[in-house]
C-alpha cells in the first residue's frame, strides 16, 4: 500500500508537530500502522503502531507520554501528535503499514514503508 508522510519541519525543544501519512487504495483498514524514526548515524527505530481498529497502541519507552498515534480509517491516514519535543527526536520519521499489529515495532515486520519526512528539535 503506497503510504506517505507529511508534517516535518524545524521546531524548537518544547514544541509541538503532527506527523500525518496517507494511504492509498481500500485496504488501509486492513493494516495496523507504525511510525519508525532513523536519526543520523543510527538504526531505525520504532516510535509507536496502532492496531487495525485504532483500540490498541503501543510507544518506544522514549516517546511514552509525549507522542500520540491515532488513526482516521475514513480518511485512510494515520498520525503522530508529538509534544514536548526534545533534541533527540530528531530524525526522518517513516510510516510503515504492517498484516500484523503484534509484528510492528521490529523491521522486519513492516510489509509496507513510507518516504520519511525529517523533524528537527532545536535546543
Amino acid at each position: 500500500v503506497p503510504l506517505q508522510a507529511f508534517g516535518g519541519g524545524l521546531v524548537q525543544a518544547g514544541g509541538s508537530l503532527r506527523l500525518s501519512c496517507a494511504a492509498s487504495g481500500r485496504t488501509f483498514s486492513s493494516y495496523a500502522m507504525g511510525w519508525f524514526r532513523q536519526a543520523p548515524g543510527k538504526e531505525r527505530e520504532f516510535v509507536a503502531s496502532i492496531s487495525r481498529s485504532g483500540d490498541s497502541t503501543e510507544y518506544a519507552d522514549s516517546v511514552q507520554d509525549r507522542f500520540t498515534v491515532s488513526r482516521n480509517n475514513a480518511k485512510n491516514t494515520v498520525y503522530l501528535q508529538m509534544n514536548n519535543l526534545k533534541p533527540e527526536d530528531t530524525a526522518v520519521y517513516y510510516c510503515a503499514a504492517s498484516v500484523s499489529y503484534r509484528r510492528l515495532p521490529d523491521l522486519v515486520g513492516v510489509d509496507y514503508w513510507g518516504k520519511g519526512t525529517q523533524v528537527t528539535v532545536s535546543s
